[in-house]
């Protein structure tokens, strides 16, 4: 059963190492960071935890049953009872429903401890795990976008306390 923690200052380390890890791994489905988001990464941390003081987004760690940090899910843009849902979860743990089982608890902590009664999400067409996931999870297609210059699905969820 793997754990949510909301994001702290004492994460940054972890988190980073995470982010080094995975970072060819992720550049397989999603654009690289670059080298800029690492060298400035204390910086960038520290404003992610203000956006989140402000009410504005919310993000997380995944953790496995032994704790250690095996993905990110994150709520950004956070208002008038909606925000987008993003996540990401390494490779050692990829495949084995944490992705899912992420998701699915986000969406419960957004309905009942932040308030939200919708999220949005998208997927790249090149990315069918993550749309699976969606789906998975009670996300419907809204429509076709584009995501990080490549065609996508847009889908929305409505949340409910029972989320």
């Amino acid at each position: 059963m793997l754990r949510l923690e909301r994001l702290r200052a004492a994460h940054e380390d972890a988190l980073r190492a995470f982010e080094r890890e995975n970072r060819a791994y992720f550049a397989r489905s999603v654009p690289d960071r670059g080298d800029a988001y690492f060298a400035e990464f204390g910086a960038r941390h520290r404003a992610l935890l203000a956006e989140q003081e402000a009410g504005t987004c919310q993000f997380h760690l995944v953790l496995d049953t032994s704790g250690e940090l095996i993905g990110r899910v994150n709520l950004v843009d956070l208002a008038d009872g909606a925000a987008d849902l993003g996540y990401r979860i390494g490779q050692r743990a990829a495949g084995r429903g944490a992705a899912t089982a992420a998701v699915r608890k986000v969406c419960r902590l957004a309905a009942t401890e932040y308030g939200l009664g919708s999220l949005t999400a998208s997927a790249a067409l090149h990315n069918p795990a993550s749309a699976a996931v969606l789906r998975r999870t009670g996300f419907t297609v809204l429509g076709e976008t584009v995501l990080d210059g490549r065609p996508a699905l847009t889908y929305r969820r409505t949340l409910t306390a029972e989320s």
